[in-house]
């Protein structure tokens, strides 16, 4: 049995590259992982992790040379090269991918999304600093070919593990289901880990071990957590109903909040731990015209759930979105995308609030989020609203797993 409290004997270090708003430094710092320091750049996303987990838990000891704040990884690169060389021998782990909307397969999956370059400056860092491990997310595109014309395209995942066998490490990639690791959603992500060749004692096979331990280990660190085994949707946010009541949102004038019901769960009380407020955080309604409410309530009540709403309720209604999903309760939700009016809730007639997202996404109540809820039009491309942190996150939960057993393989 590998518990958190067994991986807690000696600190390791790590560097968070494409941190996001932090949802696997927080995974790793729950793993008993210390931060140097993470890169993120956009302003939205680092003001969370930093309002979290540097101003809240100090979990990183930044370094003098690095500005504490919104980074973009190709200016660390050019400006503190020397920097990052000194650093080898020294850092333990480089978490992080790099941004997955080119490779995405809800997204447009474009070859030629300047975003998927940063796969270069991600395997430039890494020879950089040579870290011992190497832990690599992506989305599942990642390990599919794009098309050009009749060619076949690049396998990015088969890329970059050949580079980082010429780079020094073993590598194992696999596509992985957050839903079998706690997490109240279904999620397949490609994660790959590797280890420096150099590394005294350390074999191949090593990071094969990897996959084996994770899933051996679920169970019991789940038990530990006292959290479920198999938790959906209703366990995850029962407790968070509109109907329980309301009160002014707290951060956005004409805006309701939703209070807090009765925990009646495993799950909600592990995700309230520490929180004594009525009101949670980021949980502020959406002010729906009467005719989304009527035709919300429709298609509650007539389609099926966790499926794309058919063509005659899109005829209906004039529906153009691609994905109008109803959720259903009794199951897991499917995989949260930056779009929050791509899913319909199971009881009322309403999208999902912030918060909601990340119950399912495992981050506890106490993580609080910042920036502008969400955005739309040519902001899209250049904001990073809070829904859209959730949705392009790694489940803490998950990370933290992932850490364990990444401190077990350095043992």
């Amino acid at each position: 049995m590998l518990t958190t409290r067994d991986s807690m004997e000696k600190t390791y270090s790590y560097i968070d590259l494409f941190a996001g708003c932090g949802g696997l430094s927080l995974g790793l710092c729950n793993a008993g992982w210390k931060g140097l320091f993470a890169i993120e750049k956009s302003p939205e996303a680092f003001e969370t992790l930093k309002h979290n987990l540097i101003d809240k838990k100090k979990h990183f000891s930044w370094p003098d040379w690095l500005d504490e704040s919104s980074l973009d990884i190709n200016d660390v690169l050019k400006r503190h090269e020397e920097k990052l060389e000194a650093l080898r021998g020294t850092v333990d782990l480089v978490a992080g991918g790099p941004p997955c909307q080119g490779f995405s397969m809800i997204g447009r999956r474009e070859e030629t999304d300047r975003r998927n370059g940063l796969i270069g400056s991600y395997l430039s860092f890494i020879k950089l600093v040579q870290p011992k491990l190497i832990f690599f997310e992506n989305v599942r595109g990642f390990t599919l070919e794009f098309k050009k014309n009749r060619d076949k395209g690049k396998i990015y995942s088969n890329f970059v593990e050949n580079e980082l066998v010429k780079a020094g490490y073993y590598v194992k990639g696999k596509l992985i289901n957050f839903a079998d690791y706690g997490v109240p959603q279904r999620r397949t992500r490609f994660i790959l880990v590797g280890i420096r060749k150099k590394v005294a004692g350390y074999h191949k096979t090593v990071v094969n071990r990897f996959f084996k331990m994770l899933t051996t280990n679920t169970m019991d660190f789940l038990g530990e957590r006292s959290l479920p085994s198999d938790p959906n949707l209703v366990d995850a946010i029962s407790d968070l109903l509109q109907e329980n009541g309301t009160r002014n949102s707290p951060d956005t004038k004409r805006f309701s909040a939703g209070i807090y019901a009765r925990t009646d769960n495993l799950y909600q009380l592990v995700m309230r731990e520490g929180v004594s407020n009525q009101i949670a955080d980021s949980h502020r309604f959406v002010n729906h015209r009467r005719d989304i409410i009527e035709k919300f309530s429709y298609i509650l009540k007539h389609a099926v759930r966790n499926k794309d709403v058919d063509d005659g309720i899109k005829a209906k209604y004039k529906i153009k979105k691609h994905t109008v999903l109803p959720l259903d309760e009794n199951d897991k939700c499917p995989t949260l995308t930056t779009l929050p009016d791509d899913y319909i809730h199971y009881s009322e007639p309403r999208i999902l609030t912030v918060r909601e997202y990340a119950r399912i996404q495992t981050f506890p109540d106490w993580f609080e989020f910042r920036g502008r809820y969400t955005t739309g039009g040519k902001e899209r491309k250049v904001e990073v609203p809070r829904y859209t942190q959730i949705g392009n996150a790694i489940p803490p939960i998950f990370g933290e797993q992932s850490g364990i057993v990444l401190k077990r393989l350095l043992k």
